[in-house]
């Protein structure tokens, strides 16, 4: 029961793992000695009001995790046609590892709880959902809300599968996390779970990313990880991930590789997502107690897609429209954009099936966002799926689009968005230009914080002093 004395459903498998732990430090060593398949009881993830449906009345709020994606990947790692495991040999049986680790440890009480209080106590979940009245109000009858991942700490939503991660190496024995990253944000992220955990860490990053991210290099060092520079190819996030991979290969005994999306070979889409969900049941939650009714629509930027996963995740059975946002960059010819959705085609990348821009050969084709945590080739898998089945819409949003959006929210609401996110927030404004009449609600994912955009924003744009409405 909550302080209302409403009850409450506490999903299974971490999907809403925010809630605070009296266990402590403890859980860690108890998560070392002794794991088991037991059913979980009410505290780890039963529902106290079994088969509780939203009710205007009573205010029941279902947080369970939602049916539709409870069964998916398959034991294979596919999402309908998509996702699976495309890799070399001597990374299959480290891929086992982690994937049957992360099966049992996510059903484990002590990890659960554990994840609840780093959640609370020390990335400060729950993030708020926040009516930006005053652009809404410029823009038309349309109101916009925005789930203020930029909140969670780093600025950013990646901290959320990170600490996961992590944890999850602190239970198999692991010495060092590795990863790749392009804005930056899943570096810091992953350094700051290295440092929570006690554990080394190298981040790869492509030459053109450290250069335009400096701020989050810094940061990343300041944290004690290692930053190493992709140096071939176009020098951008997916030579990171190509690194970050050969990197893996070399070590897998002592490290093991958290990849920063819902991208790559199974067990990464499903793991990420999982961790990534408590965005979304939070938001579904908190838009309903401001409001008393969903949302109309529900958008989120989509590079690798985490983000978005995790907020279409609480709202993926209801009757809500839910719109996906790929960086459409300076135009539609291929190289000038990452919308491997709109443009893409089925192929393999990175050890997964997804829709990929690829050029005549077949191979990833060169790409580009003014955002650097959007700026690769492919998208996540289970993405691909929510598109063939039509249950997600993807759009884009340009350079120029994602530009606007960040000096208009800064000048009118106080907050400096991240470039990816802006393109979600352009979509939102969009949308509420076309129809200025049509009273209706947007909930948008502000994933991110734009600490790390600033110093290229203002080398290139100014401080935004043409931009306005």
């Amino acid at each position: 029961m909550d302080a209302t004395g409403q009850a409450r459903c506490i999903p299974p498998r971490l999907r809403a793992a925010s809630q605070p732990n009296a266990g402590g430090d403890a859980a860690i060593g108890a998560i070392q000695t002794r794991f088991s398949k037991r059913p979980l009881d009410t505290a780890g993830g039963k529902c106290e009001t079994p088969g509780a449906t939203f009710n205007q009345a009573t205010a029941m709020i279902p947080t369970a995790t939602p049916q539709s994606l409870r069964h998916t990947p398959d034991a294979a790692g596919f999402f309908g046609p998509y996702g699976g495991i495309f890799v070399p040999p001597p990374l299959k049986a480290p891929l086992a590892e982690i994937r049957q680790a992360y099966e049992i440890v996510s059903r484990s009480h002590d990890f659960i709880e554990e994840l609840r209080r780093i959640r609370r106590h020390f990335q400060g979940r729950p993030t708020p959902v926040y009516h930006a009245a005053r652009l809404s109000k410029k823009l038309g009858r349309t109101q916009i809300y925005l789930k203020r991942e930029d909140l969670n700490h780093t600025g950013a939503h990646k901290l959320n599968h990170c600490m996961g991660e992590g944890l999850l190496a602190r239970y198999m024995g692991k010495k060092k996390l590795i990863a790749e990253t392009g804005a930056g944000m899943h570096g810091v992220a992953l350094a700051t779970a290295a440092a929570y955990f006690g554990l080394e860490c190298d981040i790869y990053m492509g030459e053109v990313d450290i250069a335009k991210q400096a701020p989050n290099v810094a940061r990343m060092q300041i944290l004690g990880a290692r930053v190493i520079p992709a140096t071939h190819g176009l020098r951008t996030l997916k030579e990171a991930v190509d690194a970050a991979l050969m990197a893996y290969v070399q070590d897998p005994v002592n490290q093991i590789y958290c990849i920063g999306s819902v991208v790559g070979p199974h067990p990464f889409p499903m793991m990420v997502r999982d961790f990534q969900q408590v965005v979304g049941i939070e938001a579904r939650e908190q838009f309903i107690e401001m409001t008393g009714d969903l949302p109309d629509i529900v958008a989120a930027c989509v590079g690798g897609g985490s983000n978005a996963m995790g907020l279409f995740a609480g709202f993926i059975n209801d009757p809500v429209a839910l719109h996906g946002v790929e960086p459409l960059g300076k135009g539609t010819v291929l190289g000038e954009h990452s919308a491997s959705m709109t443009y893409g085609k089925e192929g393999i990348i990175h050890g997964f099936r997804c829709y990929l821009l690829q050029d005549d050969k077949g191979e990833p084709a060169p790409v580009h966002s003014i955002a650097s945590g959007l700026d690769y080739p492919g998208v996540g898998p289970e993405h691909c799926h929510l598109k063939d089945t039509g249950r997600v819409s993807y759009v884009t949003a340009t350079d120029t689009d994602a530009v606007e959006a960040f000096y208009v929210l800064s000048r009118n609401e106080g907050i400096i968005p991240a470039l990816e996110s802006a393109h979600a927030v352009a979509h939102a404004m969009r949308l509420a230009r076309e129809n200025p009449d049509l009273p209706r609600t947007i909930l948008v994912n502000l994933s991110g914080r734009g600490d790390k955009d600033m110093d290229y924003m203002i080398e290139h744009y100014g401080t935004g002093d043409n931009f306005g409405i």
